[in-house]
């Protein structure tokens, strides 16, 4: 498969190059969505994706073109991002006495993330770049949903058998992955698991929904292009994506009626207190307890998080090295750290998690500040919507920590 692989990355490069920018970005996008990304290029001790060689590609182009170069415009949030970069890898560098080892895994983790924000912050200038990105990244995903529906219809899963062409060797864990819900199998698709699946639909379900306000067929289409998402996230039967969905709907649904907005989150974080205080247990404890839409391990993330609050003094500096401090043989439940922000201190101490709800906040803030500048209500939209994908990706966190393809679709 590395042949295969390298073809893929080959024929991205080209499209990159040769495409206008919003399309370009559109190119890299649905490569990252459509091919595996556990299908790697050895070379040496380094595993190269495709994905990886394509946005290095997109970025050079960005770098060498005066035309795209000179609509950037550095930011506070640009800043916040290079700063979690220092702390991701320096930390992560400083806490692995294998620093070769470290510097390996960092230069893949950093092509991943800051090369994919660099290129979409390069090309995403104005809103009709991202309406033009977004037109060829809606019909992509139609694609994937129906993928996703005939998976979860049929139980068969047509990309699950490449998982033994990757270079590690660990256990596939495709019980997981296969094993039914109401009948119905988890649509897993190119991704690693299938919660990675039904997340990468809410993600992009608010911008496709924004299209609404454009005009020609183009707006008629964000309907059914919105519901196709829907069906999409719903086809991963997974607590973790349908959880994010019902918020992110919500939010959107919310955008009529944005001067309840901060009596809304202020009435959910009084709850919190109010629920603790009555059931006698953390608030997490009974909120994990009914986010188990479709019969998910919560209770493993409940108890993660007693055992990242009970071990605070053996992470917050530095975290473990990047290695899993073993708090789910514990419980005897599964090992993973499926919580982003938890991953974050494991990984980079308590700094980790700071930097990461910074560059989030400032995210919200730049979001805010941007509408309350603009009477366009199209722009409004757009800007709200954005704020609807970062919410759904915040919600989706408290289940699943990002791996395989979706750190570089969200960064």
């Amino acid at each position: 498969m590395q042949g295969v692989t390298l073809t893929v990355a080959l024929v991205g490069s080209v499209l990159v190059l040769l495409l206008r920018p919003p399309y370009a970005l559109a190119a890299y996008i649905a490569g990252l969505i459509w091919y595996p990304d556990y299908l790697r290029i050895t070379i040496g001790t380094l595993d190269i994706s495709a994905g990886r060689i394509v946005v290095t590609v997109l970025l050079l182009r960005c770098l060498c073109s005066d035309e795209i170069r000179k609509n950037f415009r550095w930011s506070r949030l640009d800043t916040l991002v290079a700063l979690s970069m220092v702390v991701y890898v320096g930390v992560y560098c400083l806490a692995n006495p294998l620093l070769s080892m470290a510097f390996e895994n960092r230069a893949g983790f950093l092509m991943d993330t800051w090369l994919a924000y660099m290129a979409a912050r390069f090309i995403v200038t104005d809103k009709e770049t991202l309406t033009s990105f977004m037109k060829v990244t809606a019909v992509v995903l139609v694609a994937l949903a129906i993928l996703g529906v005939a998976e979860s219809a049929t139980g068969r899963f047509f990309f699950l058998g490449l998982k033994r062409f990757r270079p590690w060797r660990t256990p596939l864990g495709d019980e997981t992955i296969v094993k039914a819900r109401w009948g119905l199998g988890r649509a897993n698709g190119p991704f690693s698991h299938s919660i990675m699946f039904g997340g990468c639909f809410v993600m992009f379900l608010p911008l496709v929904w924004a299209l609404r306000h454009h005009r020609g067929y183009w707006g008629k289409l964000a309907y059914p292009f919105s519901v196709t998402a829907i069906i999409g996230a719903l086809s991963s039967m997974s607590s973790g994506p349908w959880s994010m969905l019902i918020v992110t709907v919500f939010c959107l649904a919310l955008e009529k009626y944005k001067r309840w907005a901060k009596v809304v989150l202020a009435s959910f974080v009084m709850l919190c207190f109010v629920v603790g205080a009555i059931s006698n247990r953390p608030f997490y404890h009974v909120l994990y307890s009914y986010a188990d839409i479709v019969g998910g391990d919560w209770y493993q993330r409940v108890k993660l998080i007693d055992s990242a609050i009970q071990d605070f003094g053996k992470w917050w500096l530095a975290g473990s090295g990047g290695k899993d401090p073993g708090w789910g043989a514990r419980y005897n439940a599964p090992t993973d750290t499926n919580n982003e922000f938890i991953k974050a201190g494991i990984q980079y101490g308590l700094l980790g998690i700071i930097t990461l709800c910074a560059v989030l906040a400032e995210a919200f803030r730049g979001l805010i500040r941007a509408s309350r500048q603009t009477e366009n209500m199209e722009l409004k939209s757009l800007y709200w919507a954005m704020g609807c994908t970062l919410a759904g990706v915040i919600v989706l966190w408290q289940g699943v920590s990002f791996f395989g393809q979706m750190p570089s679709i969200f960064y």
